[in-house]
């Protein structure tokens, strides 16, 4: 039986043609969920309770560092209170995609303004989203709180 080195020879392309096709749509995806993730920043910086509504899912779980639990509906209430995020930074942001779904990981460094008092945390933040027709939403958020450095 004689080997033919035409059909390995025409596998080549195609494999590197089918590997450069999933790069591209894993980099797509990722640039689509970083985008996602700069709207909510602005939206949590803005106040803009209508932009949230569409970001957050409505069975969302949103899980601040102090352990208070909050749904989409308390989330959106809160954007009508006082405290004011005056600062919002996403920092090391590491965006892992499966099919329709994402985990955000990244730490966040946030200022908070609550009628003159000024808080600073510096948090590391889960974030998990799901695609679907409209769209990248948040459905569950988790945050921990790093310590506060010791004074030597």
């Amino acid at each position: 039986m004689k080997f033919d080195y035409t059909k390995v020879h025409m596998t080549k392309p195609i494999l590197v043609l089918l590997f450069a096709s999933v790069v591209v749509t894993a980099a797509a995806a990722d640039s689509d969920v970083a985008s996602f993730m700069e709207t909510y920043r602005q939206a949590m910086l803005h106040k803009d309770a209508a932009a949230l509504s569409n970001l957050l899912s409505d069975d969302l779980t949103y899980t601040h560092s102090s352990n208070q639990h909050q749904d989409k509906a308390a989330v959106l209430a809160a954007q009508k209170g006082k405290s004011v995020v005056e600062a919002l930074d996403f920092k090391e942001m590491k965006i892992r995609v499966y099919g329709n779904s994402a985990v955000v990981t990244c730490d966040v460094d946030t200022r908070t303004n609550n009628a003159g008092t000024v808080a600073t945390l510096h948090l590391h933040v889960i974030h998990v989203l799901v695609k679907h027709q409209a769209g990248w939403q948040l459905v569950a958020r988790q945050a921990t709180r790093y310590p506060e450095p010791t004074a030597k």
